[in-house]
Protein backbone atom coordinates (compact mmCIF):
# COMPACT_ATOMS: atom_id res chain seq x y z
CA UNK A 1 0.00 0.00 0.00
CA UNK A 2 2.61 2.27 0.58
CA UNK A 3 3.87 2.21 -2.91
CA UNK A 4 0.81 2.42 -4.38
CA UNK A 5 0.09 5.83 -6.99
CA UNK A 6 -3.58 6.14 -5.64
CA UNK A 7 -4.70 6.59 -2.96
CA UNK A 8 -7.68 5.13 -3.15
CA UNK A 9 -5.79 1.49 -3.35
CA UNK A 10 -2.98 3.31 -0.70
CA UNK A 11 -4.44 4.93 2.50
CA UNK A 12 -7.94 5.29 1.89
CA UNK A 13 -8.17 1.09 0.41
CA UNK A 14 -9.95 0.26 3.77
CA UNK A 15 -12.70 2.27 2.87
CA UNK A 16 -13.15 1.46 -1.00
CA UNK A 17 -11.89 -2.20 -1.18
CA UNK A 18 -15.48 -3.87 -1.52
CA UNK A 19 -15.07 -1.57 -4.73
CA UNK A 20 -12.62 -4.16 -6.23
CA UNK A 21 -15.43 -7.24 -6.50
CA UNK A 22 -16.73 -4.62 -9.29
CA UNK A 23 -13.95 -2.65 -10.63
CA UNK A 24 -10.70 -4.03 -10.48
CA UNK A 25 -8.94 -5.36 -13.52
CA UNK A 26 -10.04 -8.55 -12.36
CA UNK A 27 -13.39 -8.03 -11.83
CA UNK A 28 -13.27 -6.83 -15.61
CA UNK A 29 -11.89 -10.20 -17.06
CA UNK A 30 -14.83 -11.63 -14.91
CA UNK A 31 -17.15 -10.37 -16.28
CA UNK A 32 -15.96 -10.18 -19.73
CA UNK A 33 -15.98 -14.20 -19.69
CA UNK A 34 -19.81 -13.88 -17.92
CA UNK A 35 -20.75 -12.37 -21.19
CA UNK A 36 -19.14 -15.00 -23.46
CA UNK A 37 -20.14 -17.53 -21.91
CA UNK A 38 -23.76 -16.42 -21.47
CA UNK A 39 -23.69 -15.62 -24.81
CA UNK A 40 -22.43 -19.10 -25.79
CA UNK A 41 -25.39 -20.54 -23.66
CA UNK A 42 -27.80 -18.21 -25.54
CA UNK A 43 -26.39 -19.95 -29.05
CA UNK A 44 -26.91 -23.04 -28.13
CA UNK A 45 -30.77 -22.48 -27.80
CA UNK A 46 -31.28 -20.88 -31.79
CA UNK A 47 -32.80 -23.21 -33.42
CA UNK A 48 -31.46 -21.92 -36.85
CA UNK A 49 -28.03 -23.03 -35.87
CA UNK A 50 -28.51 -27.08 -36.73
CA UNK A 51 -24.75 -27.25 -35.21
CA UNK A 52 -25.34 -27.03 -31.84
CA UNK A 53 -27.97 -28.04 -29.20
CA UNK A 54 -29.89 -26.74 -26.37
CA UNK A 55 -27.17 -27.05 -23.20
CA UNK A 56 -28.30 -29.40 -19.83
CA UNK A 57 -28.34 -27.50 -17.01
CA UNK A 58 -25.37 -29.54 -15.80
CA UNK A 59 -23.29 -28.05 -18.88
CA UNK A 60 -24.62 -24.71 -18.33
CA UNK A 61 -23.53 -24.93 -14.71
CA UNK A 62 -19.91 -25.83 -15.90
CA UNK A 63 -19.89 -23.50 -18.08
CA UNK A 64 -20.96 -20.95 -15.55
CA UNK A 65 -18.16 -21.83 -13.42
CA UNK A 66 -16.09 -20.35 -15.38
CA UNK A 67 -16.87 -17.11 -14.15
CA UNK A 68 -18.39 -17.75 -10.76
CA UNK A 69 -15.68 -19.81 -9.42
CA UNK A 70 -13.04 -17.07 -11.23
CA UNK A 71 -10.08 -17.18 -9.50
CA UNK A 72 -6.69 -14.27 -9.39
CA UNK A 73 -5.06 -16.98 -10.65
CA UNK A 74 -7.11 -17.67 -13.72
CA UNK A 75 -7.11 -13.68 -14.20
CA UNK A 76 -3.22 -13.91 -14.27
CA UNK A 77 -3.56 -16.78 -16.82
CA UNK A 78 -5.64 -13.83 -18.73
CA UNK A 79 -2.95 -11.59 -18.61
CA UNK A 80 -0.26 -13.93 -19.45
CA UNK A 81 -2.04 -14.81 -22.57
CA UNK A 82 -2.71 -11.13 -23.19
CA UNK A 83 0.96 -10.32 -23.44
CA UNK A 84 1.09 -12.49 -26.63
CA UNK A 85 -2.25 -10.86 -28.05
CA UNK A 86 -1.97 -7.67 -26.91
CA UNK A 87 -5.64 -7.55 -27.05
CA UNK A 88 -7.51 -7.78 -23.82
CA UNK A 89 -11.12 -9.01 -25.23
CA UNK A 90 -9.16 -12.06 -27.46
CA UNK A 91 -7.04 -12.89 -24.26
CA UNK A 92 -10.40 -13.70 -23.04
CA UNK A 93 -11.53 -16.34 -25.96
CA UNK A 94 -8.49 -18.05 -26.06
CA UNK A 95 -8.48 -18.40 -22.16
CA UNK A 96 -12.35 -20.07 -22.34
CA UNK A 97 -10.81 -21.84 -25.44
CA UNK A 98 -8.55 -23.30 -23.40
CA UNK A 99 -11.05 -23.88 -20.90
CA UNK A 100 -13.00 -26.17 -23.00
CA UNK A 101 -10.32 -28.26 -24.44
CA UNK A 102 -9.42 -29.16 -20.70
CA UNK A 103 -13.03 -30.29 -20.38
CA UNK A 104 -13.73 -31.99 -23.62
CA UNK A 105 -16.34 -29.23 -25.33
CA UNK A 106 -14.44 -28.81 -28.14
CA UNK A 107 -16.93 -28.41 -30.40
CA UNK A 108 -18.04 -25.10 -28.30
CA UNK A 109 -14.91 -23.60 -29.13
CA UNK A 110 -15.98 -22.81 -32.78
CA UNK A 111 -18.87 -20.68 -31.19
CA UNK A 112 -16.98 -18.40 -28.70
CA UNK A 113 -17.61 -15.00 -29.44
CA UNK A 114 -18.99 -16.08 -32.34
CA UNK A 115 -20.05 -12.95 -34.87
CA UNK A 116 -19.00 -10.22 -32.28
CA UNK A 117 -16.66 -7.19 -31.64
CA UNK A 118 -15.13 -6.44 -29.02
CA UNK A 119 -17.21 -4.08 -27.95
CA UNK A 120 -20.11 -6.45 -27.65
CA UNK A 121 -18.29 -7.85 -24.80
CA UNK A 122 -16.94 -4.55 -23.50
CA UNK A 123 -19.99 -2.37 -23.44
CA UNK A 124 -21.93 -4.90 -21.63
CA UNK A 125 -19.29 -5.96 -18.90
CA UNK A 126 -18.75 -2.11 -18.27
CA UNK A 127 -22.34 -1.80 -17.53
CA UNK A 128 -23.18 -4.58 -15.46
CA UNK A 129 -19.82 -3.39 -13.26
CA UNK A 130 -21.17 0.00 -12.81
CA UNK A 131 -24.56 -1.02 -12.61
CA UNK A 132 -23.59 -3.70 -9.79
CA UNK A 133 -21.46 -1.37 -8.13
CA UNK A 134 -23.94 0.82 -7.35
CA UNK A 135 -25.99 -1.48 -6.22
CA UNK A 136 -24.44 -3.84 -4.05
CA UNK A 137 -21.87 -1.15 -2.78
CA UNK A 138 -22.69 2.53 -3.17
CA UNK A 139 -26.58 3.11 -2.89
CA UNK A 140 -26.52 0.68 0.35
CA UNK A 141 -23.95 3.30 1.57
CA UNK A 142 -25.85 6.41 0.40
CA UNK A 143 -28.74 4.89 2.35
CA UNK A 144 -27.17 4.85 5.79
CA UNK A 145 -26.22 8.36 5.27
CA UNK A 146 -29.96 9.32 4.07
CA UNK A 147 -31.07 7.12 7.31
CA UNK A 148 -28.88 9.13 9.72
CA UNK A 149 -29.98 12.31 8.10
CA UNK A 150 -33.75 11.28 8.40
CA UNK A 151 -32.88 10.52 12.44
CA UNK A 152 -30.76 13.75 13.24
CA UNK A 153 -33.83 15.80 11.31
CA UNK A 154 -36.53 14.12 13.26
CA UNK A 155 -34.55 14.37 16.52
CA UNK A 156 -33.75 18.01 16.10
CA UNK A 157 -37.09 18.81 14.36
CA UNK A 158 -38.07 21.61 16.91
CA UNK A 159 -34.46 23.03 17.65
CA UNK A 160 -34.82 26.55 16.58
CA UNK A 161 -31.52 27.92 14.92
CA UNK A 162 -30.91 31.01 13.32
CA UNK A 163 -30.70 31.12 9.46
CA UNK A 164 -28.83 33.00 6.76
CA UNK A 165 -29.13 34.14 3.76
CA UNK A 166 -26.18 35.99 1.93
CA UNK A 167 -24.07 35.28 5.12
CA UNK A 168 -26.43 37.66 7.26
CA UNK A 169 -29.22 37.02 10.09
CA UNK A 170 -32.14 35.97 8.22
CA UNK A 171 -35.87 33.91 9.40
CA UNK A 172 -34.93 31.39 11.85
CA UNK A 173 -35.59 27.69 11.05
CA UNK A 174 -34.73 24.42 13.03
CA UNK A 175 -31.97 22.16 12.58
CA UNK A 176 -34.21 18.94 11.55
CA UNK A 177 -35.49 21.67 8.96
CA UNK A 178 -32.56 21.96 7.28
CA UNK A 179 -30.84 18.49 7.51
CA UNK A 180 -34.82 17.11 6.04
CA UNK A 181 -33.89 19.57 3.45
CA UNK A 182 -30.38 17.36 2.36
CA UNK A 183 -32.29 14.33 3.02
CA UNK A 184 -34.81 14.86 0.80
CA UNK A 185 -32.56 15.83 -2.25
CA UNK A 186 -30.84 12.94 -1.77
CA UNK A 187 -33.57 10.83 -1.81
CA UNK A 188 -34.93 12.19 -5.07
CA UNK A 189 -31.46 11.41 -6.47
CA UNK A 190 -31.90 7.66 -5.42
CA UNK A 191 -34.87 6.64 -6.98
CA UNK A 192 -34.12 8.40 -10.20
CA UNK A 193 -30.77 6.13 -9.95
CA UNK A 194 -32.89 2.97 -9.00
CA UNK A 195 -35.34 3.60 -11.95
CA UNK A 196 -32.79 4.24 -14.53
CA UNK A 197 -31.97 1.48 -17.09
CA UNK A 198 -28.52 1.16 -18.79
CA UNK A 199 -27.88 0.13 -22.76
CA UNK A 200 -26.44 -2.44 -24.13
CA UNK A 201 -26.09 -3.56 -27.66
CA UNK A 202 -25.01 -6.69 -29.44
CA UNK A 203 -24.50 -5.62 -33.29
CA UNK A 204 -21.22 -7.19 -34.43
CA UNK A 205 -18.72 -4.88 -36.12
CA UNK A 206 -20.68 -1.88 -37.21
CA UNK A 207 -23.61 -2.63 -35.46
CA UNK A 208 -25.51 -4.44 -38.45
CA UNK A 209 -25.26 -7.98 -37.52
CA UNK A 210 -23.87 -8.25 -40.61
CA UNK A 211 -21.52 -11.41 -39.99
CA UNK A 212 -24.87 -13.16 -37.84
CA UNK A 213 -27.04 -12.93 -41.25
CA UNK A 214 -24.19 -13.97 -43.56
CA UNK A 215 -23.62 -17.13 -41.23
CA UNK A 216 -28.04 -17.74 -40.45
CA UNK A 217 -30.02 -15.54 -42.36
CA UNK A 218 -33.35 -17.29 -41.38
CA UNK A 219 -32.50 -16.68 -37.59
CA UNK A 220 -34.36 -13.37 -36.00
CA UNK A 221 -31.49 -11.37 -34.83
CA UNK A 222 -32.63 -8.51 -33.42
CA UNK A 223 -35.25 -10.62 -31.03
CA UNK A 224 -32.45 -13.04 -30.07
CA UNK A 225 -30.46 -9.60 -28.76
CA UNK A 226 -33.36 -7.83 -27.10
CA UNK A 227 -33.83 -11.54 -25.09
CA UNK A 228 -30.24 -11.77 -24.50
CA UNK A 229 -29.56 -7.83 -23.27
CA UNK A 230 -32.63 -7.79 -21.19
CA UNK A 231 -31.00 -11.04 -19.89
CA UNK A 232 -28.46 -9.35 -18.06
CA UNK A 233 -30.87 -6.43 -16.71
CA UNK A 234 -29.68 -4.35 -19.41
CA UNK A 235 -31.83 -2.18 -21.92
CA UNK A 236 -31.11 -3.36 -25.56
CA UNK A 237 -30.29 -0.59 -28.01
CA UNK A 238 -30.62 -1.69 -31.41
CA UNK A 239 -29.43 1.29 -33.12
CA UNK A 240 -25.85 2.00 -33.04
CA UNK A 241 -22.36 2.19 -34.71
CA UNK A 242 -20.04 -0.33 -33.72
CA UNK A 243 -19.74 0.65 -30.19
CA UNK A 244 -22.95 1.53 -27.75
CA UNK A 245 -22.92 5.22 -27.50
CA UNK A 246 -22.86 5.23 -23.60
CA UNK A 247 -25.46 8.33 -23.50
CA UNK A 248 -27.49 5.43 -20.93
CA UNK A 249 -24.29 5.05 -18.68
CA UNK A 250 -23.57 9.12 -19.12
CA UNK A 251 -26.73 10.07 -17.67
CA UNK A 252 -26.22 7.58 -14.70
CA UNK A 253 -22.84 9.24 -14.44
CA UNK A 254 -24.83 12.82 -14.35
CA UNK A 255 -26.65 11.36 -11.25
CA UNK A 256 -23.86 10.60 -9.27
CA UNK A 257 -22.58 14.17 -10.03
CA UNK A 258 -25.76 15.46 -9.23
CA UNK A 259 -25.31 13.30 -5.60
CA UNK A 260 -21.64 14.39 -5.72
CA UNK A 261 -22.88 18.74 -5.57
CA UNK A 262 -25.78 18.10 -3.15
CA UNK A 263 -23.03 16.59 -0.64
CA UNK A 264 -20.39 19.46 -1.26
CA UNK A 265 -23.37 21.80 -0.64
CA UNK A 266 -23.99 19.83 2.51
CA UNK A 267 -20.03 19.35 3.79
CA UNK A 268 -19.85 22.86 3.42
CA UNK A 269 -23.05 24.09 5.72
CA UNK A 270 -22.15 21.47 8.21
CA UNK A 271 -18.87 22.85 8.25
CA UNK A 272 -20.01 26.44 8.98
CA UNK A 273 -22.53 25.15 11.09
CA UNK A 274 -19.55 23.51 13.27
CA UNK A 275 -17.89 26.59 13.19
CA UNK A 276 -20.64 29.06 14.45
CA UNK A 277 -21.11 26.76 17.43
CA UNK A 278 -24.16 24.79 16.11
CA UNK A 279 -22.81 21.24 16.18
CA UNK A 280 -20.36 20.32 18.74
CA UNK A 281 -18.44 17.34 17.56
CA UNK A 282 -17.43 14.01 19.96
CA UNK A 283 -13.81 14.31 21.17
CA UNK A 284 -12.18 11.03 20.54
CA UNK A 285 -9.20 10.80 23.31
CA UNK A 286 -6.27 9.62 21.13
CA UNK A 287 -6.92 11.87 18.27
CA UNK A 288 -4.54 15.18 17.55
CA UNK A 289 -7.01 17.75 15.75
CA UNK A 290 -3.42 20.07 15.00
CA UNK A 291 0.09 19.45 15.40
CA UNK A 292 0.74 22.75 16.81
CA UNK A 293 -2.56 23.65 18.67
CA UNK A 294 -3.66 21.02 21.13
CA UNK A 295 -7.39 22.70 21.49
CA UNK A 296 -8.55 21.72 18.23
CA UNK A 297 -11.21 19.35 16.93
CA UNK A 298 -11.17 20.08 12.93
CA UNK A 299 -14.28 19.28 11.02
CA UNK A 300 -11.76 16.84 9.05
CA UNK A 301 -14.10 14.08 7.83
CA UNK A 302 -16.38 16.89 5.93
CA UNK A 303 -13.51 18.20 4.46
CA UNK A 304 -12.25 15.08 3.32
CA UNK A 305 -15.76 14.68 2.16
CA UNK A 306 -15.77 17.17 0.24
CA UNK A 307 -12.03 16.97 -1.75
CA UNK A 308 -13.01 13.97 -2.59
CA UNK A 309 -16.78 14.85 -4.26
CA UNK A 310 -14.60 17.33 -6.04
CA UNK A 311 -12.53 14.57 -7.31
CA UNK A 312 -15.42 12.28 -8.08
CA UNK A 313 -16.88 15.09 -10.13
CA UNK A 314 -13.91 16.11 -11.93
CA UNK A 315 -13.80 12.93 -13.45
CA UNK A 316 -17.08 11.84 -14.48
CA UNK A 317 -17.44 15.41 -15.94
CA UNK A 318 -14.91 14.72 -17.98
CA UNK A 319 -16.50 10.85 -18.78
CA UNK A 320 -19.80 12.61 -19.19
CA UNK A 321 -18.82 15.29 -22.16
CA UNK A 322 -16.00 12.62 -23.71
CA UNK A 323 -17.93 8.97 -23.84
CA UNK A 324 -20.48 10.45 -25.86
CA UNK A 325 -18.07 11.60 -28.82
CA UNK A 326 -16.40 8.98 -30.94
CA UNK A 327 -15.25 9.28 -33.94
CA UNK A 328 -17.51 7.71 -37.35
CA UNK A 329 -17.94 3.87 -36.85
CA UNK A 330 -15.40 4.39 -32.97
CA UNK A 331 -11.93 4.75 -31.97
CA UNK A 332 -10.44 3.47 -28.55
CA UNK A 333 -10.50 6.74 -27.07
CA UNK A 334 -13.64 5.46 -24.99
CA UNK A 335 -12.13 2.17 -23.34
CA UNK A 336 -9.39 3.80 -21.48
CA UNK A 337 -11.78 6.68 -20.11
CA UNK A 338 -14.53 3.47 -18.95
CA UNK A 339 -11.61 1.78 -16.79
CA UNK A 340 -11.63 4.53 -14.56
CA UNK A 341 -15.19 4.94 -14.08
CA UNK A 342 -14.82 2.56 -10.83
CA UNK A 343 -11.85 5.33 -9.39
CA UNK A 344 -14.46 8.10 -9.70
CA UNK A 345 -16.99 5.87 -7.67
CA UNK A 346 -14.87 5.25 -5.21
CA UNK A 347 -13.37 8.82 -4.29
CA UNK A 348 -17.70 9.57 -4.07
CA UNK A 349 -18.13 6.39 -1.56
CA UNK A 350 -15.25 7.37 0.52
CA UNK A 351 -16.96 11.05 0.85
CA UNK A 352 -19.90 9.11 1.57
CA UNK A 353 -18.00 7.34 4.28
CA UNK A 354 -16.30 10.12 6.01
CA UNK A 355 -19.58 11.64 5.77
CA UNK A 356 -21.07 9.38 8.11
CA UNK A 357 -18.40 9.38 10.26
CA UNK A 358 -18.49 12.98 10.48
CA UNK A 359 -22.37 12.54 11.22
CA UNK A 360 -21.86 10.13 13.98
CA UNK A 361 -19.55 12.52 15.77
CA UNK A 362 -21.76 15.30 16.07
CA UNK A 363 -24.40 16.66 18.80
CA UNK A 364 -26.40 19.90 19.05
CA UNK A 365 -25.02 22.24 21.16
CA UNK A 366 -28.06 23.71 22.03
CA UNK A 367 -26.73 26.63 24.56
CA UNK A 368 -24.23 28.05 21.55
CA UNK A 369 -27.59 27.76 19.53
CA UNK A 370 -29.78 29.85 21.41
CA UNK A 371 -27.43 32.82 22.39
CA UNK A 372 -26.74 33.05 18.76
CA UNK A 373 -30.52 33.47 17.88
CA UNK A 374 -31.43 36.02 21.38
CA UNK A 375 -28.14 38.33 19.74
CA UNK A 376 -30.47 38.95 16.76
CA UNK A 377 -34.07 40.00 17.59
CA UNK A 378 -33.92 42.10 14.17
CA UNK A 379 -34.78 38.64 12.45
CA UNK A 380 -38.35 39.36 14.12
CA UNK A 381 -38.69 42.76 11.67
CA UNK A 382 -40.56 40.14 9.13
CA UNK A 383 -43.21 38.83 11.41
CA UNK A 384 -43.54 42.74 12.59
CA UNK A 385 -43.95 44.25 8.93
CA UNK A 386 -46.11 41.86 7.46
CA UNK A 387 -48.40 41.98 10.49
CA UNK A 388 -48.19 45.81 10.15
CA UNK A 389 -49.30 44.85 6.40
CA UNK A 390 -52.08 43.01 7.66
CA UNK A 391 -53.50 46.22 9.72
CA UNK A 392 -53.68 48.11 6.74
CA UNK A 393 -49.90 50.09 7.04
CA UNK A 394 -48.78 50.72 3.89
CA UNK A 395 -45.16 52.16 5.05
CA UNK A 396 -44.97 48.74 7.49
CA UNK A 397 -41.13 47.61 5.66
CA UNK A 398 -40.25 51.23 5.82
CA UNK A 399 -40.80 51.88 9.24
CA UNK A 400 -39.20 48.13 10.05
CA UNK A 401 -36.53 49.10 7.70
CA UNK A 402 -35.47 52.22 9.22
CA UNK A 403 -35.16 50.16 13.12
CA UNK A 404 -33.41 47.42 11.91
CA UNK A 405 -31.32 47.67 9.03
CA UNK A 406 -27.68 47.11 9.40
CA UNK A 407 -28.11 47.06 13.22
CA UNK A 408 -28.20 44.86 16.54
CA UNK A 409 -31.56 44.89 17.75
CA UNK A 410 -32.35 43.93 21.46
CA UNK A 411 -35.03 42.42 22.92
CA UNK A 412 -36.41 45.75 24.43
CA UNK A 413 -36.27 47.66 21.48
CA UNK A 414 -38.32 45.36 19.40
CA UNK A 415 -40.91 45.36 22.49
CA UNK A 416 -40.81 49.40 23.07
CA UNK A 417 -41.52 49.39 19.29
CA UNK A 418 -44.50 46.64 19.41
CA UNK A 419 -46.06 48.99 21.62
CA UNK A 420 -45.56 51.70 19.48
CA UNK A 421 -47.89 50.94 17.29
CA UNK A 422 -51.40 50.36 16.74
CA UNK A 423 -52.18 46.72 16.44
CA UNK A 424 -55.48 44.68 17.13
CA UNK A 425 -55.16 43.17 20.92
CA UNK A 426 -54.26 39.89 19.57
CA UNK A 427 -51.58 41.14 17.30
CA UNK A 428 -50.07 42.75 19.46
CA UNK A 429 -50.06 40.24 22.14
CA UNK A 430 -48.82 37.60 19.54
CA UNK A 431 -45.74 39.68 18.61
CA UNK A 432 -45.19 40.50 22.40
CA UNK A 433 -45.22 36.88 22.77
CA UNK A 434 -42.68 36.07 19.92
CA UNK A 435 -38.92 35.39 20.43
CA UNK A 436 -36.25 34.06 17.98
CA UNK A 437 -36.56 30.98 18.82
CA UNK A 438 -40.01 30.44 18.51
CA UNK A 439 -40.42 31.90 14.89
CA UNK A 440 -39.88 29.53 12.98
CA UNK A 441 -43.08 28.89 11.05
CA UNK A 442 -43.44 25.24 9.86
CA UNK A 443 -40.00 24.01 10.38
CA UNK A 444 -41.24 21.41 12.69
CA UNK A 445 -43.88 19.97 10.52
CA UNK A 446 -41.52 19.99 7.38
CA UNK A 447 -38.90 18.10 9.43
CA UNK A 448 -41.12 15.16 9.58
CA UNK A 449 -42.31 15.23 6.26
CA UNK A 450 -39.26 13.31 4.99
Amino acid sequence: MLSNISPIDGRYEKDTQELKLFFSEEALIKYRIKIEIEYLIALCSVVHIKELKPLSSRKKTELRNLYNKFSTKDAKHVKKIEEKTNHDVKAVEYFISDKLKRSGSTKLIPWIHFALTSEDINNLSYSLMWQDGLIHVYLPTLRKVISKLKSLAKKYNSTAMLAMTHGQPATPTTIGKELAVFCNRLQRQTIYIRAHKLQGKLGGATGTWGAHLAAYSRADWLHFTQHFIKSLRLEPNLITTQIEPHDSIVESYQSIIRINSILIDFCQDIWQYISRGIFKQKRIAEEIGSSTMPHKINPINFENAEGNLGISNSMLSHFCMKLPISRLQRDLSDSTVLRNQGIALAYSLLAIKNILKGLNRLSVDKTSTKNELNKHWEVLAEAIQTILRKNGQIDAYEKLKELTRGKKISQETIKNFINSIKLSKTDKEYLLSLTPETYIGLSSKLAGLI
